[in-house]
């Protein structure tokens, strides 16, 4: 009974140890917790917000300032939503102005050219962006292969080539890694950097990863034959693209053309581009012109677009 009760005493003192133990861990966890929470409230409070802070929060908050947001992000440009689309609306304003000193019932197109400003703008700026991920790839392929040879793993090698190579391909590779940081698959990972830089030479590379790590095989060697092919497609795209720059340059010239004829005509004879826009003839004129316009636009921009 004695030894019993010993063992009864040491082990209700070993499991008052364990539950100070305990309750000791969790004060001192909720401690750090309520210190960090303190010093980001302090943060915050100091910080001075501007009124274009305010605006942008205001922006951000809207669906429309959402999708701008994201689509900035995926342009890689640092700048407020809200100030592109103060740009967007100068645009518009002295779009508006010039056309309805032309002829008032030309004024929506003004509003209609802000938005296709925007729209123009991100356009482009995701273009270059991702033109610049693609002539990068061979040497990801490369630092890549150079890192599984070394015996280092596939989301270690990401991580690794995002320290390494310049911009855009150091941010795109960056959020792949902390994304496998914090649990997600590599297919996924990859699937999300497919959506954000797609392109041809993009999802080569991206299925040879997810192949490799689900099924094996020789990952370096496949990459090294996949950085020489990427080197061969960059030269070719370089060369179709320095071809076809003076079929764009018309494309762009053609819309030009067109604008440019209206106020050649209105500035012969004042207020005749008005009348047309209020007779059931010159409408149709018009109508006719701008479809012939913008169709000859759009077939030049489709028979020299490079398909990503």
């Amino acid at each position: 009974m004695t030894a019993q009760a010993a063992l009864v005493v040491v082990g209700a003192l070993l499991a008052v140890g364990l539950f100070s133990a305990g309750l000791y861990q969790m004060a001192r966890v909720a401690a750090d917790r309520r210190n960090a929470f303190q010093a980001a409230e302090f943060h915050d409070s100091t910080r001075q917000r501007t009124a274009l802070d305010d605006l942008d929060a205001r922006v951000r908050s809207t669906r429309p300032g959402r999708w701008l947001a994201r689509e900035l992000d995926l342009a890689g440009v640092r700048q407020r939503p809200s100030l592109v689309i103060g740009a967007g609306l100068v645009v518009a304003l002295v779009s508006t102005y010039v056309l309805w000193r032309i002829a008032p019932l030309l004024g929506f197109f003004g509003v209609l050219a802000g938005y296709l400003g925007i729209r123009a703008y991100l356009r482009r700026e995701q273009a270059r962006r991702r033109e610049a991920f693609v002539a990068q790839l061979p040497e990801l392929a490369r630092v890549l292969a150079n890192a599984s040879f070394a015996g280092l793993s596939l989301p270690t090698a990401v991580a690794i080539a995002g320290e390494e190579l310049a911009e855009p391909s150091r941010t795109e590779l960056s959020r792949v890694a902390d994304r496998l940081k914090f649990g997600a698959s590599l297919p996924h990972a990859l699937e999300e950097l497919q959506e954000r830089v797609g392109s041809r030479e993009t999802k080569v590379l991206i299925s040879t990863l997810v192949v490799s790590a689900r099924s094996g095989g020789s990952l370096v060697s496949a990459l090294r034959e996949i950085a020489a092919t990427l080197d061969q497609r960059k030269e070719t795209r370089r060369e179709i693209q320095t071809t076809l720059s003076q079929a764009v340059a018309s494309s762009n010239l053609v819309i030009v053309l067109g604008f440019g004829m209206l106020l050649l005509v209105n500035a012969i004879k004042p207020g005749t581009v008005d009348r047309m826009t209020r007779e059931p003839l010159g409408q149709a004129a018009l109508l006719i012109g701008g479809a012939f316009f913008v169709g000859g636009w759009l077939v030049i921009r489709r028979m020299t677009r490079i398909e990503p």
